[in-house]
């Protein structure tokens, strides 16, 4: 967190924002405890946006995190803890109060390649504006308006690994601290989402024998292999369902081989597949469309997933996968929600609109007084 001894500073409002009227000053002005100045939600975000995190790299911005939330901690008689996931990787958690009926959270992992933030009188772009550094900095300042108008009894989670084995989340779903609802926060444009898609993904890999390129005849190639392997997984009829749509599947990567001079023994492909019910008669299918030319190794499986709404809440539904299953609903019944458009996120254009921020902030507020008062 960054310190200043000055005055608070007023940050100009853009046009974009006067729709929204009178905006709370703490969402657009830092505000001082003992030296420390919080940030607004814009610069926030730009911050939280050019720390690098790319999954297995999240260390710096957990640090961040925690001085963070440790500020907000300390003038609101919170308290906050690393959660250790595995050497240099953790989950930061604060809590307010005996017991955090609400916990608010999402994931502090990007994708790859890291850009940093800019911005213009609309939206604030950079690696993970939407996904999800921009949700971050909304749910932060939601907490903080909640605490100071005398709200208690709220959690803030967020966790490692979530852009490739919800690793961070499945080590909370081991320490839970009691909350009865969790509101994860994925791009949806500030609509509740209803439902979500799973994941199934695959190492395709096949093996074959050396030989010198002029003499194919004495190798077994084994790119050749894999490309009829995929194939023919490019012909499973996979699924469809009437509230999340059409299952569908992308190859992601595909290496192998040694030298343009030499018959290939090795090559593989990672392959992710969206689920929309049950995993089993599409693995089925998978491992009989490779049966002979390569093997399927399953490297995740994260199920389909149908969520609850609230009155007042417009719904969506998602194509995409989140953190929620791995939770196994140890942190509460979980509702899903936040800024920006899946659409644009893992792109090299990816933003957030700074309006929508706001949204969001006052979105997340109605939710956890909503939730706070469910019996």
């Amino acid at each position: 967190m960054e310190c200043y001894r000055e005055a608070i500073y007023a940050l100009a409002v853009p046009a974009s924002f006067s729709s929204f009227g009178s905006v709370p000053k703490s969402f657009l002005r830092r505000q001082p405890h003992e030296g420390i100045f919080l940030m607004n939600i814009i610069e926030l975000t730009r911050a939280l946006i050019d720390i690098e995190s790319i999954t297995g790299n999240e260390e710096q911005v957990g640090h961040y995190l925690f001085d963070t939330l440790s500020g907000l901690a300390a003038r609101f008689g919170g308290r906050v803890e690393r959660m250790e996931v595995e050497p240099r990787r953790f989950n930061v958690f604060a809590q307010f109060g005996d017991c955090p009926a609400v916990t608010l959270s999402t994931h502090m992992d990007t994708v790859p390649p890291f850009f940093a933030s800019s911005e213009d009188g609309e939206n604030i772009y950079g690696r993970a504006a939407c996904d999800t550094k921009g949700i971050i900095a909304s749910m932060i300042k939601a907490a903080e308006a909640l605490l100071e108008s005398g709200g208690t009894n709220l959690g803030l989670l967020f966790v490692v690994g979530e852009e490739r084995n919800s690793a961070g989340a499945y080590q909370a779903s081991r320490h839970p601290r009691g909350s009865r609802f969790l509101i994860n926060g994925e791009p949806t444009e500030n609509l509740l989402a209803l439902g979500s898609k799973g994941s199934l993904r695959y190492e395709i890999a096949a093996s074959g024998r050396m030989a010198h390129s002029a003499y194919p005849e004495l190798g077994e190639s084994a790119i050749e292999k894999l490309l009829d392997a995929l194939s023919a997984i490019r012909k499973v009829q996979l699924p469809v369902d009437e509230l999340l749509g059409p299952s569908t599947l992308n190859i992601g990567t595909i290496s192998g081989g040694r030298a343009p001079n030499i018959i290939p023994d090795a090559a593989k492909a990672e392959v992710m597949i969206r689920l929309v019910g049950d995993a089993t008669s599409t693995d089925e299918a998978i491992r009989r469309a490779v049966e002979g030319k390569a093997a399927a190794n399953e490297v995740l499986r994260i199920p389909a997933l149908r969520l609850g709404a609230l009155a007042g809440f417009e719904t969506t539904v998602v194509a995409y996968t989140t953190d929620i299953p791995a939770f196994g609903g140890t942190w509460g019944r979980p509702f899903l929600m936040g800024p920006g458009t899946i659409h644009v996120a893992h792109t090299l254009d990816e933003r957030v609109p700074k309006p929508q921020l706001l949204e969001a902030v006052e979105i997340y507020q109605r939710m956890v007084r909503q939730l706070w008062n469910e019996k």
